[in-house]
């Protein structure tokens, strides 16, 4: 059978308008530790040059401005971009928030000494173009960081179990890709030189397995998305069966949620 091609566009339009709905900012806050961890991994030097590439609320984009570094964020969500204001003026950092999409960025050729991106270009849908993308506005001997979700684990499973209630469009490569040593191997290519990558985890912490689902059900669009398309059976049978992944990664005893969740640490040099 002939490989379907997909609409890259019309895939891009609707994931804009999935990751806009909800609040994304507040799935991402929790996570906070990821950005300060990566701008760690990378080594990050004061004075730096350094962009986020779909930042979302801006995790790495302020874990990097504490370091004293010239930031700069790009995400195609106007409302995510304005959290990110909202959260640097709090701390009172001079960062520069921009909107843009990872396939485009609006950015020089080598304009950065280091790029990052935590769980967000791995969601382009074009992912050859996103590589060369964030190999592009990349100094030479610079510093490509990647926080990148695993399929195997807990988030790896999420997202499946999302698929079969509200599948992706077909010829789509899974974000999951990203999230593989083969698979950011063969995405960044000749464009980099040395390559490390180490498997961590984030842990997920909620008062229960249900408060973790009502949370995500109201605030992180993949899923409350996926939940309105459904009727009342299929929200039930979704609602089971993605607690039931939270319980197999569940490892507290006390009824809350204690779930390590898999990613893969990316940090590569720029030829």
């Amino acid at each position: 059978m002939a490989r379907t091609t997909p609409d890259l566009g019309a895939v891009k339009h609707r994931q804009r308008q999935t990751w806009a709905s909800g609040d994304f900012a507040a799935i991402a806050t929790p996570m906070t530790i990821v950005g300060d961890m990566l701008c760690e991994a990378v080594d990050l030097r004061a004075g730096s040059t350094v962009l986020d590439v779909a930042c979302g609320s801006g995790n790495a984009t302020l874990a990097a401005a504490r370091r004293f570094c010239d930031v700069t964020g790009v995400d195609y969500v106007p409302a995510l971009l304005e959290r990110g204001r909202e959260r640097a003026a709090a701390e009172r950092l001079d960062v520069r928030f921009r909107e843009g999409d990872a396939e485009a960025l609006p950015c020089a050729d080598g304009e950065f000494d280091v790029v990052l991106s935590t769980f967000g270009v791995m969601f382009a849908p074009d992912q050859l173009r996103a590589a060369a993308e964030l190999l592009r506005v990349c100094a030479p001997g610079g510093t490509i960081g990647l926080a990148n979700w695993t399929p195997e684990g807990m988030v790896g499973h999420i997202f499946r179990t999302t698929a079969r209630y509200a599948p992706p469009p077909p010829g789509v490569e899974p974000p999951s890709v990203w999230g593989t040593e083969v698979g950011v191997t063969t995405l960044l290519g000749s464009g980099i030189g040395n390559l490390a990558i180490k498997r961590r985890h984030f842990t997920f912490r909620y008062l229960s397995p249900e408060h973790w689902l009502a949370y995500f059900r109201t605030h992180f669009g993949p899923i409350e998305r996926a939940f309105a398309g459904l009727d009342r059976d299929g929200q039930e049978a979704f609602a089971a069966d993605l607690l039931g992944v939270v319980a197999r990664f569940n490892r507290a005893n006390d009824g809350t949620l204690v779930a390590p969740a898999e990613y893969l640490e990316v940090v590569a040099t720029h030829r």
